[in-house]
């Protein structure tokens, strides 16, 4: 009889907008190579081809939601990207790199758009409960002051729906990320975003091989 499969590791990364996470990813991703560690990488909103196709509408700068529209457009693409891919990869015993999950939606629905209010947070654990089975095992919040992050993201491509925010609405949403890793340090870990990439991928995986071990 063949030993069972493990299970494989479930990380997310997340923060603000240009704080270095395509890049923080593929470093890490390069170093599973080396090691010799199965895995897929994948993004929300999107990872499978519906939540693809809802996550171009969530990013186009036409599309015009209420915030409870743009709630349930999210979880609605996680809740078939979970069970079309990252359940299945993690059952077949791949790892799973994620850029962006349910942090995400706290920080971003529950604090940029919500303003951290009580019942729109209450919302969101509502859905988390009902549509999200697992949690990663590792969450990688690169923390980066807000401005500088914008000044980085604002080198790159024309800005999306959630791009064109104003400054205020970013705060909101880093403070969205500082309470949970606070209510949640065991499985989110602050990783400092300042440096060069190199030195944030040496960061990431010294906290990666805790995860191994």
């Amino acid at each position: 009889m063949s030993a069972a499969i493990q299970p494989g590791r479930f990380i997310s990364f997340e923060g603000t907008e240009g704080v270095g996470k395509s890049t923080a990813i593929d470093n890490l991703c390069v170093r599973l190579d080396a090691e010799g560690v199965a895995y897929i990488k994948t993004r929300e909103p999107g990872g499978s081809p519906f939540a693809e196709q809802l996550r171009s509408l969530l990013l186009d700068v036409k599309t015009q939601i209420n915030d409870d529209t743009e709630l349930l457009l999210m979880f609605a693409a996680r809740s078939d990207h979970l069970q079309q891919v990252i359940l299945p990869a993690l059952a077949a015993g791949q790892w799973v790199i994620c850029d962006r999950f349910v942090d995400s939606s706290v920080a971003y629905q529950g604090y940029g758009r919500g303003h951290g209010d009580a019942q729109m947070l209450a919302k969101i654990d509502s859905l988390i409960d009902r549509f999200v089975p697992t949690l990663p095992d590792l969450t990688l919040w690169l923390d980066l002051p807000v401005q500088e992050g914008m000044q980085r993201a604002q080198k790159r491509s024309a800005a999306d729906r959630f791009e064109q925010q104003q400054l205020d609405f970013f705060d909101r949403v880093y403070q969205g990320f500082q309470a949970q890793q606070q209510a949640h340090p065991q499985r989110i870990q602050r990783v400092d975003a300042a440096g060069d990439a190199e030195q944030v991928a040496s960061r990431i995986w010294a906290l990666v091989q805790e995860l191994r071990a």
